[in-house]
């Protein structure tokens, strides 16, 4: 980011209630003098640095060019050669009322996700249009981003009346146009000025050029915008940075984006909702007991200790229980597109709130619009560049708040491989109990329609190598698949397959919190092979420690039922949390595993009515084998030592010569039909509240 800094900056966060702070976003079409605008603005409030204007002025004369207020933004070089703005820069000044920092976001089509980075920390705005060109299809564009962004105030400077000899009827026509289009998309027009930002007629002052424009300058205008709510008086919102061990204290590092906290202060810690007490506040460099800190506000960055042990981890958020963020499971957002794909429903999407991560699927889209338009796409996707409402849901609750709750914590950043594709603001969320459990509701028409779907497809999948199965498999169902791993040799193939082909799924596993150490160290050693992060999936916390108050730590070994209530714990309940939002999802099983496993199709429909795709279901053991052996395939240690089918440590034993791979899995329970659930819902188990 390029900065241009005046005494004024160092203060600009820590500006005191007699001078509120405003941040102002000015954006508007390529070459329609953002950049002219700013220089002026500079100069009228005698913002400049001492000698910058000078020194702006000689390199102009040694590159034999005409002086350009747009040069004092054009810090490098080759921005100066390209004429155009590549970043986001933020500039202090100070008007008569107020400290002002104005941020300038780029017009060109192609900086688009840097304009807004701009705008998302803005309180209001200032839009630049060019008198002689008019409104554009950018201009419509950054309007719309505008609103996307939750900003109302704006501000509509058109700009070089000198190219249009300060023409009055040629103003009304652009300010009837600008007004009317604002008003269609909910904002509001704080004013709209004639300037020659060049020359300075109408920023600081009337001059005869403009005699019949009797409205605000520019500068007065930026006195009329509305600061924003001060950040302290906003509910306290710390998203958690880090946890660290420093000599015997767990320190819980953070910046507090909103609100104030005490040591004492009670909190909860979301999305869990755990509680504790804050026991003190730690500042950098260390000081003596003291002289820490009892209080810290919006802005600080610091560490916490609690007053007991809790889980807290990167990405929740602290809040006090009087007001604290939502438990997200699902949200409703309106969101800027910028990646070349479109967004459909059904797309496997990252997302990002605050220091927090997860993924999710995009359930619903609505309301789709090309901002240069504003033209309705009923169309169930979003092109580049376009606007629209989206559903997401999520693979694990997240801490967040609406945008009109908190602005820090209601703003999203949407991914695509690691890469920025997207951004808004969360208008609304569900963070109603957990109803991943059940099967996905739908009606029998919409089974049928997939039963359909899915005996045409077995019918083209039934001659093809494993290979070809998963790219037939991902070619022809729409929508986010997933790949459920557990590190057996069938598993380790159909990733190495996924892999070598470059096929879209996301891989998930199973974290059960009872797994061999061997398990683990695969686990590792194929993520540094294929260069794939696996996503885990672990028991949620309140739910392990109530079946373990039920049915003691081991107690699966006394009854059916209390195996089937851990399995469902530890290993359903997460299965069903990777899977939620997905259309299909591929499996190892084989058809000779088991005696049970004999009926299993290649392709089915489950219970959850997603495509269940087992590619390898007609291999023997053998077959399994020799290709791990031929690939240089990693396999778990263990299955040297006899266990063929590898779960919970505590449920898994080596099998003996001649009896069947699953024998040794659950081998106290006499029943041949011997599954968890994963594949097949078992008689229901009771499961603890």
């Amino acid at each position: 980011m390029n900065m241009l800094v005046n005494d004024f900056a160092a203060r600009a966060d820590t500006a005191s209630g007699e001078r509120p702070l405003l941040r102002i976003v000015i954006v508007g079409h390529v070459d329609h003098g953002k950049s002219t605008l700013i220089g002026r603005l500079l100069h009228e409030t005698g913002s400049l640095p001492d000698g910058k204007l000078e020194s702006i002025k000689a390199i102009s004369e040694r590159r034999g060019v005409p002086f350009e207020w747009s040069f004092l933004l054009d810090a490098l070089q080759t921005e100066r050669d390209q004429g155009i703005t590549l970043d986001t820069s933020q500039i202090h000044f100070r008007t008569a009322k107020r400290d002002v920092v104005l941020i300038d976001a780029p017009g060109h089509a192609e900086f688009l996700r840097n304009m807004i980075t701009g705008a998302a920390q803005a309180d209001a705005a200032v839009l630049v249009i060019d008198a002689a060109e008019g409104v554009r299809e950018q201009t419509r564009r950054h309007c719309y981003l505008l609103h996307l962004l939750g900003i109302t105030q704006v501000a509509v400077v058109i700009n070089k009346m000198d190219r249009v000899d300060f023409d009055e009827s040629r103003f009304r026509e652009l300010e009837t146009e600008m007004a009317r289009h604002l008003a269609s998309i909910e904002l509001s027009t704080t004013t709209i000025i004639p300037v020659s930002a060049r020359d300075g007629d109408g920023i600081a002052r009337h001059r005869a050029s403009i005699a019949w424009y009797t409205g605000p300058t520019v500068l007065q205008a930026l006195d009329r915008f509305l600061p924003a709510k001060p950040l302290t008086d906003l509910p306290l919102a710390i998203p958690v940075q880090a946890v660290y061990k420093f000599d015997a204290r767990r320190i819980v590092a953070g910046r507090l984006e909103t609100g104030r906290i005490s040591v004492g202060d009670d909190i909860v810690i979301m999305p869990r909702g755990t509680t504790a007490r804050l026991q003190s506040i730690e500042a950098w460099p260390m000081s003596e007991d003291s002289q820490r800190p009892r209080s810290a506000r919006a802005g600080q960055s610091i560490g916490l200790t609690l007053d007991r042990q809790v889980f807290v981890e990167r990405g929740d958020v602290i809040s006090t229980p009087a007001a604290p963020a939502r438990k997200v499971r699902r949200l409703r957002a309106r969101v800027f597109w910028l990646d070349e794909e479109p967004l459909t429903v059904g797309a496997a999407i990252g997302l990002r709130i605050g220091m927090a991560e997860c993924r999710g699927t995009v359930s619903l889209i609505e309301n789709a619009v090309d901002p240069g338009e504003l033209a309705p796409d009923e169309a169930s996707a979003i092109a580049r560049n376009h606007v629209g409402e989206i559903e997401i849901a999520l693979l694990q609750p997240i801490a967040a708040d609406l945008y009109t709750a908190n602005p820090r914590t209601g703003r999203l950043v949407l991914d695509l491989a690691g890469r920025i594709a997207g951004g808004g603001l969360i208008l609304e969320v569900d963070d109603a109990p957990d109803r991943l459990k059940e099967p996905n509701r739908s009606t029998a028409a919409d089974h049928a329609a997939l039963e359909t779907q899915c005996t045409r497809l077995n019918a083209g999948l039934i001659d093809l190598p494993p290979a070809k199965r998963l790219a037939l498999f991902r070619k022809e169902i729409a929508g986010r698949l997933v790949f459920a791993t557990s590190f057996g040799p069938e598993d380790q193939i159909i990733l190495h397959l996924l892999v070598e082909q470059a096929i879209d799924v996301d891989i998930v596993t199973l974290d059960t919190g009872r797994l061999f150490p061997q398990t683990h160290e695969l686990w590792a050693e194929t993520e540094r092979r294929y260069g794939r992060r696996i996503h885990a999936f672990y028991p949620q916390h309140d739910k392990l420690e109530a079946l373990t108050e039920r049915h003691g730590i081991n107690g699966f070994y006394a009854s059916r039922e209390a195996r089937l209530a851990c399995c469902e714990v530890r290993k359903v309940a997460p299965l069903n949390r990777a899977l939620a939002g997905a259309a299909g999802w591929i499996v190892g099983l084989r058809a000779d595993q088991s005696q049970h496993r004999r009926g299993t199709a290649l392709l089915s429909v489950d219970e959850r009515n997603l495509f269940k795709l087992s590619p390898l279901l007609d291999w023997t053991r053998q077959a399994v084998l020799d290709f791990t052996a031929a690939h240089r395939i990693q396999t778990n240690p263990l299955h040297q030592q006899g266990f063929a089918s590898i779960g919970c440590a505590p449920c898994t034993r080596a099998v003996a010569p001649g009896e069947p791979e699953r024998a040794g899995r659950w081998w106290w329970e006499s029943d041949e039909k011997k599954e968890c659930g994963l594949h097949e819902r078992p008689t229901p188990a009771k499961i603890p509240a």
